[in-house]
């Protein structure tokens, strides 16, 4: 069937490609599996329930909730009936959800839990329109969203004819979501999303997924956040069967489990599990360790198309057999793809995993696109290592003068909620949408994102400095876990160093450095000396004025929750330059 909007996914599902695991989800130790025909009744029932309830189109509704099925048959259910879907993270501040859950206007929230009932509970007193607030799990004196389900049932006669003509009258051009974006300063903008912005961007990157209507997939980054939400859709059009881990820290052994073809992360996530196949590697001892590290250092230096020669892929192929075949076992054994999206990835990660036959498939777009304009297929040449590939076919890109990427196209937001002028000054009157991020348009109509367009600072000698490449170049080191580089208007670049702790612990523990707390070792003259050498070692890979003079190490971990690291796990810069501005100023003291 013609699909156009999220919910012909659903009735397409039911047409041409049902199966008995369309969902499923891993709870109290049990993979639960939900069937394609299951799926389309709660859908269905869901939308009876809230149009008996009184809801219509254009009225908005809050979700705050884990990875689950349920998240499916409310967002479907919505958008059967024109309801604006609000999907929000988890980890926000009280502020931020005030400010959400008042300017998007929303009636109703629905969480997944006690834990997301307790942070959303104080700023709903304080939004004008809430009504009700529902929760998936038990919750003592909440509403359950079986009450939803359960009124639709009972109305489901009645509700019938009149909901095949909201569903009829619903065009693509409707809007269909309010993403608000979490930024890096200040609080967040809601875009505007409509049905043809994610179905035409389904449409344009189906050729880019490598996985048959056969196949499985796992999910675990929020689908609140537009990357894994448009990946959701672009599964089931696909008919790839959805797994949804248990969380981040079970998605190794939920993947085992499974045995998917593919899963989408954020670097972080792919950073942390290179990081500890390598402890696992330096764990090993005599032959086993070597081959370990001679497989390693042959990986890093990977090239597509059997580029470095016949010798090289001889050894390879041993490799692959002696120590990347473990690699793949530890995933499954059957991963044809992992997605990389949300921050910049690490060229050698891509290089490694793609020599062990686990291919990243690297894409770049934001919520305002809907968010991909360009993604890396898995063949060569469309496959390259430290872009993020060819441009979708279905959107325009142009460079502009100064390097800023803009892009035009089916994909592109309807705007920003209730701000017409942040509206004006992201999309220009030809109706170019100016990402805010410089890159160029290399053979084959593959993008490569240099930096932040914003994030660039300029040196009092006139050099600029494109922070992004410097902290990714840096963060490849074992010891370095976060890091924000600093210098506007000064004589140099310097940083703010979050230590990898979980690595730095084990070290001092080798070298019998004792200390009580994580500040007493970031003042360690010891653990200072081997930071410095580890700056010493990576500043000769890049050019002078972007190498670091000086540095300062903190003493707790940057996470979402406390503020220093966006939802995607990028640094805040401005909270940072706030949080930290004594140790930013010690950096530049003469």
């Amino acid at each position: 069937m013609n699909v156009t909007r999220t919910f012909d996914l659903v009735d397409n599902l039911m047409e041409s490609l049902q199966r008995d695991d369309a969902l499923a989800v891993k709870r109290n130790g049990a993979w639960e599996k939900f069937s394609t025909s299951t799926y389309k009744e709660m859908v269905d029932n869901f939308s009876y329930g809230l149009l008996a309830m009184g809801l219509s189109k254009g009225d908005k509704i809050v979700s705050i909730s884990n990875n689950r099925p349920e998240w499916n048959y409310m967002d479907m259910g919505m958008s059967q009936i024109g309801c604006v879907h609000v999907p929000i993270y988890a980890n926000l501040g009280h502020d931020e959800y005030k400010h959400i859950l008042t300017h998007s206007d929303a009636r109703l929230i629905i969480v997944s839990s006690n834990e997301f009932y307790v942070k959303i509970k104080a700023p709903s007193l304080e939004a004008p329109n809430i009504e009700h607030i529902f929760c998936f799990d038990p919750v003592e004196g909440l509403k359950s969203w079986t009450d939803i389900i359960d009124l639709g049932k009972n109305n489901a006669s009645k509700l019938k004819d009149d909901l095949v003509k909201i569903k009829d009258s619903i065009t693509e051009d409707d809007i269909l979501s309010i993403i608000y974006t979490s930024g890096t300063t200040g609080l967040s903008k809601g875009v505007m999303l409509s049905h043809r912005n994610f179905i035409s961007n389904v449409h344009g990157c189906i050729n880019r997924l490598p996985v048959a209507s056969t196949g499985k997939f796992v999910s675990f980054l929020p689908l609140c956040h537009v990357f894994e939400r448009m990946v959701n859709y672009l599964l089931q059009y696909q008919g790839v069967a959805i797994y949804y881990a248990e969380s981040i820290d079970t998605l190794g052994d939920n993947i085992r489990e499974v045995n998917p073809e593919g899963f989408c992360a954020v670097p972080r996530v792919i950073e942390k599990l290179f990081d500890k196949i390598m402890l696992k590697g330096k764990n090993l001892t005599g032959i086993k360790k070597a081959l370990f590290f001679w497989a390693v250092n042959l990986g890093l230096r990977y090239e597509l198309n059997g580029a470095n020669g016949w010798w090289y892929e001889f050894q390879l192929k041993i490799a692959n057999k002696l120590i990347f075949s473990k690699w793949r076992e530890a995933l499954g054994g059957n991963i044809q793809v992992i997605v990389s999206g949300g921050a910049p990835l690490q060229a050698r990660l891509a290089r490694i995993f793609s020599a062990a036959k686990l291919i990243v498939q690297e894409g770049y777009g934001l919520t305002e696109t809907s968010p991909v304009i360009a993604v890396n297929k898995n063949h060569y040449p469309y496959l390259k290592f430290g872009t993020v590939g060819p441009l979708v076919e279905n959107i325009e890109v142009k460079i502009a003068a100064d390097g800023e990427i803009l892009m035009k196209g089916p994909s592109l937001m309807m705007g920003y909620y209730k701000d017409e002028k942040k509206t004006n000054e992201a999309i220009d009157k030809d109706g170019w949408f100016h990402t805010g991020d410089i890159g160029e348009i290399q053979e084959h109509d593959i993008l490569k994102i240099t930096d932040r367009k914003k994030e660039i600072f300029k040196l009092s000698t006139g050099k600029y400095v494109a922070p992004q490449v410097v902290e990714n170049t840096f963060k490849e080191s074992d010891f370095i876990e976060q890091i924000m580089v600093v210098g506007d208007g000064e004589k140099y670049a310097a940083a703010i160093i979050c230590p990898a702790y979980h690595f730095l612990h084990g070290w001092c523990f080798k070298n019998g450095i004792k200390y009580h707390n994580n500040n007493d070792l970031t003042t360690n003259s010891k653990v200072i000396a081997r930071y410095q050498k580890e700056i010493d070692n990576i500043n000769p890979q890049l050019g002078h004025h972007r190498q670091l003079k000086k540095f300062q190490l903190v003493d707790q971990e940057w996470t979402p929750e406390t503020g220093e690291l966006s939802p995607t796990l990028k640094v805040k810069r401005r909270f940072l330059n706030d949080k930290y501005k004594e140790k930013i100023a010690l950096l530049f003291e003469e």
